[in-house]
């Protein structure tokens, strides 16, 4: 029996290392983009103005790509097998940016795919994302049969948990389409009641005003001193919501050493970072993604964290103190 044209693309993107591959029909996200709309309304985009550019872009695919048929959905498992330990005068990094930028790896790849699906198929057009156009990637995993959207609205898999980066091609061609994936999160609200911030107001509705990730990578400047105590040492990103996750008890280990943790990204040491010259910071973090924080984003949060733990009066000379 041959393989359909479906067939072949899901077969070559597991041979290049995705971990999950499926197809959704590009129709326009109607209800999605109501919710999108009341989201930005509300202002949970915080400082992120670029989310209400390209309204319809990121409605609808076909506004990207025209005569767009198909979305393919791709995901990668990044979860290594080490665990946040840290000790007195230590912060933590989400385990997505342990490793190298998943935008440069999954990037290679997705265009690798997107390569040889234009040799199966020349006549086809389409374009190819990784985190960085107008693409609801998220919604297009659930629609592809990827996984479902958690209430923390992080895209859970049933194989390797919500420890996955995305990526989408929009294509001409009109392929075989997955069904979506049934939401199997059922009355479990354990990502809810740990966020330490209550940034995940409802379920699946999170406010990037008071979400720990938002705050210590995409905010600049000052943090709102009513946050402040509650970051629990999270200095880059935050995992909580996906680390009390039950189905995070399935994750396996990823076989891509890019996002192993390079030496010291784990639980760093913070008067370590406080101190990082430019030069140093941009050494230390080249082709990782805590350079999206920049050097005064990652020391603004390592002070935070410090004195979360040691209030800067407990740093006062003695004498100082008595004089108050």
């Amino acid at each position: 029996m041959m393989e359909t044209l479906t067939q072949k693309i899901k077969a070559k993107a597991l041979e290049l290392g995705f971990s999950k591959i499926g197809v959704a029909r590009a129709d326009a996200l109607s209800e999605d983009a109501i919710r999108l709309k009341e989201w930005l309304h509300r202002g949970y985009q915080a400082s992120m103005q670029w989310m209400e550019k390209n309204i319809a872009k990121r409605s609808d695919p076909r506004e990207i790509v025209p005569g767009a048929k198909s979305v393919i959905s791709v995901a990668v498992n990044y979860f290594t097998d080490v665990q946040h330990s840290p000790r007195e005068g230590e912060g933590k990094i989400s385990r997505y940016a342990w490793g190298d930028d998943y935008h440069i790896h999954v990037t290679e790849r997705i265009q690798k795919l997107f390569e040889c699906i234009k040799q199966m198929a020349p006549e086809s057009e389409g374009r190819y994302y990784v985190d960085t156009g107008p693409v609801m990637d998220k919604y297009w995993a659930e629609k592809a049969g990827i996984g479902w959207r958690g209430k923390h609205t992080n895209v859970i898999t049933k194989e390797f948990g919500s420890w996955v980066f995305l990526g989408e091609i929009i294509t001409t061609l009109e392929l075989e389409y997955d069904a979506p994936m049934e939401d199997f999160c059922g009355t479990c609200t354990a990502c809810i009641e740990a966020c330490p911030t209550n940034a995940i107001v409802e379920p699946y509705i999170v406010d990037s005003n008071r979400c720990i990730s938002y705050l210590t990578i995409e905010h600049r400047g000052e943090i709102d001193d009513s946050l402040k105590p509650h970051f629990e040492g999270w200095i880059y990103g935050c995992d909580i919501c996906q680390d009390v996750c039950p189905w995070n008890r399935f994750q396996q280990q990823t076989a891509d050493e890019e996002y192993f943790p390079r030496d010291g990204n784990v639980t760093p040491n913070l008067d370590a970072l406080i101190e990082l010259s430019q030069e140093e910071f941009s050494r230390r973090f080249k082709d990782s993604p805590i350079k999206r924080t920049k050097r005064e984003g990652i020391v603004r949060n390592a002070k935070l964290v410090r004195n979360e733990n040691f209030p800067p009066e407990a740093d006062e000379p003695k004498a100082q103190k008595l004089k108050k």
